[in-house]
C-alpha cells in the first residue's frame, strides 16, 4: 500500500510540472499484465495493442456506435475495381516526443516507412502476415526477398498528404483493416535511425495519438498524459491515465476501490455476492465486447516437462476419436458457472466467430447452414445421458486405435490456466472433475497447470506449455477471415500446422483439407455471400474434427468503474475499443442504475 501511494504521489508531481490538470483529472488503475514491447510495429499482444491505440492514431477510427469516422485521414476513395485505395491525410498533425515537444509533421511517408519496417524480416514483426492477407501488392514477395525494391510494394506516398495502397485483389474489409497496427504510421527518420531499438522505451518512439507515454517503468508504473496539442484534443476528456503495477491486482484492486485509491476494478465471481450485498452502489457491468471469442485449443506440439508425457500426448492428440472424446465430454455450461452463476448458458457459443460479428443477406455468420449439427455434436445438458454415451463411444474407439499406435493410459492432459485469475482457476477445476467422471481416470489424468501472472501467454500458450488451454482471439478487421488467423501456418495457438510435418496420416489429410478450404474462401472476393459460406464451411470443418472447441463469448464482467463504457469507441475488431478518447471520468463509481440508463441510451442511438 505504501509503495502504491508513493507512486501515485510521484505521478501527481510529474503532472504538476508538465501539464496542468483540468476537467476530468487522472484515471488511476492497477495492472498485472506488463506490455512486452512498445514497438507496436512488431507485436501481436493485446496488452501492447491497448497501449499503442492510445498513443498512435490510425487512418480511420470508430465512434461509440460503430460508425467509421475520419481520423488521420480526412477522406478516402477506392477505384472501381477495388484495387486502389487513396487516403487524403489531415494537414498539421504533429509527432511529439515523450516530453510533449513537437518533433515534425506527420506525412504519408510515415505510413510507407512503417510498412517497410514491418516487412523487413530482421525485425521479426509478428503482424507481417496481416499485411500479406490484406492484399497489399508484393508485400509477401518483398518479405521473402523475391522483390528487393520496396517501391514495387503497393504502398506509396503520392505527396505529403496523399497515401495510396494498391491491392493484388479486391479486399472487402480493407478499410476496417486500417484500424489495426499493420497500418499505423511511425516517424520515418526515427525508424531509420533506431532500427531494432525502436520502441525499447518511451523515449525511443514518437507520438501522434491522444496521449503521450510520459512515464514507463516496467513492473512499476505507466503514465499516459493527454497531448494538449493533439489535433482532436477537444474530444479527449481524461487528462491522464495512471497505471500502477501490482502482481496481485486482480485480488487487490477491489479493496483499493473501497478506499477510493483506484477508479476501476474487475470483480471476480468469488466475491461478487458479497459485493452485491455490501456495496451494491459500486457494482456494475462492462459492455460485452464482440471483438473477442474464447475457445479451447488442443496443442499439437507440447513443450512441457517430460513427467507429463508430451510424446504420449502427441500420439493421442493426433487421433480424431481421442480429440472428439474430450470435446464431447466437456460440459461447457457447467464450467461456465465459474464465469456467470446466474445465466451461464448466455455465454455459450458453438462457433469460433462470435454471434453478431458479421452478417450476410440478413443472416448472422454464426448461424449459416455450415454450422448445423455442431450443437448436437457437443455436450448437451438437456440430454446428459446421450452426451455421455456419445463421449464414451468416442473414448472406446480411441482406446483401441491408440493402443495399437503405442499410446499408454491414462493419457496425461495438462490443462493450463492463469494463476491469479480466480474465475479461470474455478473453471478448470470444474472441467477436470466433470471430464474425469465422464471418461474415467483410467483414460485421462487431467493435471491443472498454473501459469504465471506475469508474461502468462509467453510462458504458456506461445511456449506450448499445455495439452488443452482456453485461448482467445480478437478480430483485426470486419471479415470472417480474421477468425482463421490464429490457426494459420506459423501460429502459436495450437501449433496444428506442425502436425502437417509429423502428424498421423489422418491428421495430415484433414489439415490439408482445412487449409485448402481457407484458401478457397480467401480467393472469393466478388460474392460476399459465397465468401461467407466458404469461411463458415472451413470453420465448421475445424470444429467438427475437434481441432478446436468453441467455448464462450466475451463476458460482460462485473466491475466497479468511474467510466461510462458506452462512450468509448466501438467496433467488433481492431484497436479502437481500448481507447480512452471520447470518454469522461466521473467523480463517483457508476451505479447499476446509471449503467442501465447509459446502455438504454446507447441502444436507442444504435437504432436511429
Amino acid at each position: 500500500m505504501k509503495k502504491f501511494l508513493v507512486l501515485l504521489l510521484a505521478a501527481c508531481m510529474i503532472l504538476s510540472c508538465t501539464a496542468a490538470l483540468a476537467g476530468d483529472g487522472t484515471y488511476t488503475v492497477l495492472y498485472s499484465g506488463e506490455v512486452s514491447t512498445l514497438n507496436y510495429l512488431i507485436t501481436s499482444t493485446a496488452n501492447d495493442f491497448a497501449l499503442a491505440s492510445n498513443i498512435i492514431d490510425t487512418l480511420v477510427e470508430y465512434d461509440n456506435l460503430g460508425n467509421v469516422i475520419p481520423c488521420l485521414a480526412e477522406s478516402w476513395e477506392t477505384s472501381e475495381d477495388g484495387l486502389t485505395w487513396t487516403f487524403h491525410l489531415r494537414k498539421g498533425v504533429k509527432w511529439f516526443d515523450c516530453d510533449g515537444a513537437e518533433v515534425a509533421e506527420l506525412t504519408a511517408n510515415d505510413f510507407v516507412a512503417a510498412m517497410k519496417y514491418i516487412l523487413t524480416p530482421e525485425y521479426v514483426s509478428s503482424v507481417a502476415k496481416q499485411v500479406f492477407s490484406s492484399g497489399v501488392v508484393n508485400a509477401e514477395a518483398y518479405y521473402n526477398g523475391e522483390v528487393t525494391d520496396f517501391a514495387e510494394v503497393g504502398v506509396k506516398a503520392v505527396d505529403d498528404y496523399t497515401l495510396q495502397y494498391t491491392l493484388a485483389n479486391p479486399v472487402p474489409y480493407f478499410l476496417s483493416a486500417t484500424t489495426y497496427v499493420t497500418f499505423m504510421p511511425a516517424y520515418g527518420p526515427q525508424l531509420e535511425e533506431l532500427g531494432a531499438d525502436f520502441g525499447v522505451d518511451n523515449a525511443s518512439l514518437y507520438y501522434c495519438g491522444a496521449y503521450i507515454l510520459q512515464v514507463y517503468e516496467p513492473q512499476s508504473q505507466r503514465l499516459l498524459v493527454k497531448n494538449e496539442n493533439y489535433w482532436d484534443a477537444e474530444h479527449v476528456y481524461i487528462d491522464a491515465v495512471n497505471s500502477i503495477y501490482n502482481a496481485e491486482s486482480a485480488t487487490l484492486a477491489p479493496y483499493y476501490v473501497l478506499s477510493g485509491e483506484v477508479d476501476a476494478a474487475s470483480l471476480s465471481n468469488d466475491i461478487i455476492d458479497d459485493w452485491t450485498a455490501e456495496h451494491p452502489e459500486l457494482v456494475t457491468k462492462s459492455r460485452s465486447d464482440l471483438q473477442y471469442s474464447y475457445f479451447y485449443c488442443f496443442d499439437f506440439d507440447p513443450q512441457y516437462e517430460a513427467e507429463y508425457g508430451p510424446e504420449n500426448w502427441k500420439i493421442a492428440v493426433n487421433n480424431k476419436n481421442f480429440r472428439l472424446s474430450l470435446a464431447t465430454a466437456m460440459d461447457r455450461v457447467y464450467s461456465l458457472f465459474a464465469e456467470d452463476s446466474e445465466n451461464p448458458e448466455s455465454l455459450l457459443e458453438n462457433t469460433i466467430t462470435p454471434p453478431a460479428f458479421a452478417a450476410v443477406d440478413g443472416k448472422d455468420f454464426a448461424a449459416l447452414s455450415a454450422f448445423d449439427g455442431i450443437a448436437d455434436l457437443l455436450y448437451n445438458r438437456a440430454d446428459e445421458a446421450g452426451s455421455i454415451a456419445k463421449a464414451q463411444a468416442y473414448r472406446d474407439a480411441a482406446k483401441a486405435e491408440l493402443a495399437e499406435a503405442g499410446c499408454t493410459f491414462p493419457v496425461t492432459v495438462v490443462l493450463t490456466y492463469k494463476t491469479n485469475d480466480a474465475n479461470w482457476a474455478s473453471q478448470v477445476q470444474l472441467i477436470k472433475d466433470q471430464m474425469e467422471e465422464v471418461l474415467g481416470k483410467d483414460y485421462v489424468n487431467i493435471v491443472l497447470y498454473a501459469g504465471p501472472a506475469d508474461s502468462f501467454l509467453t510462458a504458456t500458450r506461445r511456449s506450448g506449455k499445455y495439452s488443452i488451454m482456453r485461448c482467445n482471439w480478437g478480430a483485426d478487421y470486419a471479415d470472417p477471415e480474421t477468425w482463421t488467423d490464429p490457426f494459420a501456418a506459423g501460429n502459436n495457438y495450437n501449433f496444428m500446422d506442425k502436425a502437417l510435418e509429423n502428424g498421423s496420416p489422418e491428421t495430415i489429410a484433414d489439415l490439408t483439407t482445412y487449409y485448402a478450404m481457407v484458401e478457397e474462401a480467401k480467393a472469393e472476393t466478388a460474392d460476399t455471400a459465397k465468401r461467407y459460406d466458404l469461411f463458415a464451411a472451413a470453420e465448421a470443418f475445424l470444429i467438427k474434427n475437434a481441432f478446436v472447441l468453441p467455448y464462450r463469448t466475451e463476458t460482460a464482467d462485473y466491475q466497479a468503474t468511474k467510466l461510462n463504457v458506452y462512450e468509448s469507441e466501438y467496433a467488433p475488431f481492431g484497436l479502437c475499443n481500448s481507447r480512452y478518447k471520447f470518454m469522461h471520468l466521473y467523480d463517483h463509481y457508476i451505479t447499476a442504475e446509471e449503467n442501465a440508463a447509459f446502455f438504454a441510451e446507447w441502444q436507442a442511438a444504435l437504432g436511429e
